[in-house]
């Protein structure tokens, strides 16, 4: 379940539009054809469904089926994707857990770039566009918005719903490219002012990262990369299970290459060896009885990626999640999962940030 960013195909640029449950209408008007899409989703009842794990990070149709959205029903086998209502479900506390304590170094960046009107931020593996919809009422001055992804159905979602105007009523724009991360370049972030990406690093590998933060370096504008997990989540009430389960996720975050929960730190020091001055400061999910839809879809998630890693623990891990469940949708149960924002702050090149 890789989200990855985008640099390669071009789409138009559009006015900004609120409305991500109009995005059938308009996105048949972009298109210029009748949708096609069919979405993959489940349940976000946190009763349904408690015999059987599910793997990976979101709503799933049946156990043992991953998030995913096809473009069409006969096409080639596609890599599974995020689900828009995973993403929509998460968004509430992705919003609540991003550091607001990054901003303040980040205006001061933008507000002294060398002859800039306005700016150009370049979101990595955007998804349906939380990042936008939360950062971009929060800074002053006219923006462009450049959104990446790997899926033009998100892509569709996310351009849809992008805010109208910026945090003094300056006008926000967007257009849409779709591409992968691994191709990333300076040129590609040419004029560029800022590079966010939310809960993008944990899928990275090592020369992902690497890719990225040259790039980001290479163009001399700063990034902003929020909701990287910190491979820790703390219960109340506890478990023993809990860090079993936990490494066992950990684990299954680090397959193929990819660094999960050490991501962060691998960041860290690609930035800084380039040059950069980096910040960190924590942005946990914190999950009570008012975000259990939210917190059921996670703990299956959670639960159904440890047990792919480790199959032996299926029997007491069911029992597991399902006295999870039946805590969670009794109001019984918090949950504090721990991320990591990250701003390195570039030093400008060439007279542009």
């Amino acid at each position: 379940m890789r989200k990855t960013a985008t640099t390669t195909q071009r789409a138009g640029r559009i006015p900004a539009q609120a409305g991500p449950r109009d995005v059938a209408g308009v996105e048949s008007e972009m298109a210029g054809e009748t949708p096609t899409s069919s979405v993959s989703t489940a349940s976000a009842d946190p009763g349904t469904d408690t015999e059987s794990v599910i793997p990976g990070a979101g709503p799933a149709a049946r156990p043992g089926e991953r998030p995913t959205v096809r473009l069409r029903e006969d096409g080639p086998e596609e890599q599974p994707r995020y689900a828009p209502e995973w993403l929509e479900l998460r968004e509430p506390a992705d919003a609540g857990a991003r550091s607001i304590d990054l901003l303040d170094p980040l205006r001061i960046r933008l507000a002294n770039l060398p002859g800039k009107a306005g700016v150009v931020v370049h979101d990595l593996g955007c998804g349906t566009g939380s990042m936008g919809r939360w950062l971009a009422p929060r800074l002053d001055g006219p923006q462009h918005w450049v959104l990446h992804d790997r899926d033009p159905y998100l892509l569709h979602f996310a351009a849809v719903a992008s805010p109208r105007v910026a945090a003094d009523g300056s006008r926000v724009t967007v257009e849409t490219r779709r591409g992968d991360v691994g191709r990333l370049t300076p040129d590609a972030l040419a004029g560029a002012s800022l590079v966010t990406a939310s809960a993008l690093l944990d899928v990275l590998t090592r020369e992902e990262i690497e890719t990225l933060a040259a790039a980001c370096t290479g163009a001399g504008c700063p990034a902003l990369l929020t909701l990287s997990v910190a491979g820790r989540v703390d219960f109340t009430p506890s478990d023993p299970m809990d860090t079993e389960i936990a490494e066992a996720f950990n684990a299954h975050q680090r397959r193929s290459g990819m660094l999960g929960p050490d991501a962060i730190t691998v960041a860290c020091e690609a930035f800084s060896e380039l040059g950069a001055t980096v910040r960190l400061n924590p942005s946990p999910w914190r999950l009570g009885p008012a975000e259990s839809a939210l917190t059921a879809q996670w703990l299956r998630g959670w639960v159904g990626a440890a047990v792919e890693q480790r199959p032996e623990l299926r029997e007491r891990a069911d029992r597991y999640l399902r006295a999870r469940l039946e805590a969670c949708e009794a109001g019984e149960l918090s949950v504090v999962v721990h991320h990591t924002d990250l701003l390195a702050l570039s030093r400008p090149t060439g007279g542009a940030a």
